[in-house]
């Protein structure tokens, strides 16, 4: 009998709901970094659980599979890695609401390491987030990053979502393939990045010139703010450049997260890193 053929062993039962966040009443992707930084995370769904569980470097606590899930990473010949528990899928939907589209896969996992500035690779493209706080738009642009091999996004430790639930979900994978950095001041950390030779772009509809038009380098940091409030001002004084995306229609403003896709696809086009 070959390796893809046996069945994998698995434990039944239900446990107990992994997502201590809710106590406070806020969604899992709100638990406050600095009050639990080392607690665990909540994956769900294909593409979130089935990357985490390739990432060696995500440590896996606990994994609930359905049937049909775990006959599926058998059949993928996806590693679990820990001994799953067999539920049905109303037992993953009591951990996280009725509209949480889970796929029949929920794990608990350790977060993933933070890098620090001084670490990130002087080549390429890294993006910063100032203060985006909706999981949906962190996460969609997580998954943008990934398609354009970003190098890492710098965001701040309040203010944000947690890299958990909600946003681990939409970033549809990409957690596992970008390195997240964390910081305390996002101003300092722009001047950390200053320093290290970095471009320094914020972007911003009143910026002072189109970012088609900006002469643009490796190593590059593209700044974006949160939607309605934009960049913090300290934030745009600390950019090496404040830049804008000029659109030809009748709105010209986007949603964060479409902006960060539209600005990654000018940064790399210009910096000759689509081949």
């Amino acid at each position: 009998m070959s390796d893809r053929d046996r069945k994998p062993q698995f434990r039944r039962g239900g446990g107990k709901p992994f997502d201590k966040g809710r106590k406070s009443g806020r969604p899992p992707a709100w638990r406050d970094r600095e009050a639990d930084p080392d607690g665990p995370v909540i994956l769900y769904g294909w593409h979130t659980v089935s990357a985490a569980l390739a990432n060696p470097q995500r440590q896996i606590r606990k994994l609930l599979l359905t049937e049909n899930a775990a006959r599926r990473l058998a059949e993928e010949n996806i590693d679990p890695r820990v001994t799953p528990e067999i539920v049905r899928p109303h037992a993953i939907d009591q951990r996280l609401g009725p509209d949480a589209v889970h796929q029949g896969l929920l794990a608990e996992a350790d977060p993933l390491p933070s890098p620090d500035i001084d670490a990130l690779t002087q080549d390429g493209i890294v993006l910063v987030l100032d203060q985006i706080t909706d999981p949906h738009n962190v996460g969609a642009i997580m998954r943008s990053a990934a398609a354009f091999s970003v190098k890492a996004i710098v965001t701040t430790a309040r203010h944000s979502p947690e890299a958990t639930g909600v946003l681990a979900k939409s970033a549809s994978g990409a957690l596992e393939l970008v390195p997240l950095v964390t910081v305390q001041n996002l101003a300092r950390a722009l001047i950390a990045l200053n320093d290290r030779g970095f471009l320094t772009v914020g972007l911003d509809s009143e910026g002072s010139e189109d970012l088609a038009a900006v002469a643009l380098r490796q190593p590059l940091a593209l700044v974006l703010g949160a939607e309605g409030k934009g960049l913090r001002q300290l934030t745009r004084e600390t950019c090496g450049v404040v830049a804008r995306l000029d659109m030809p229609g009748a709105i010209k403003s986007l949603n964060v997260s479409n902006a960060a896709v539209l600005a990654l696809y000018i940064g790399a086009s210009r910096l000759g890193l689509m081949a």
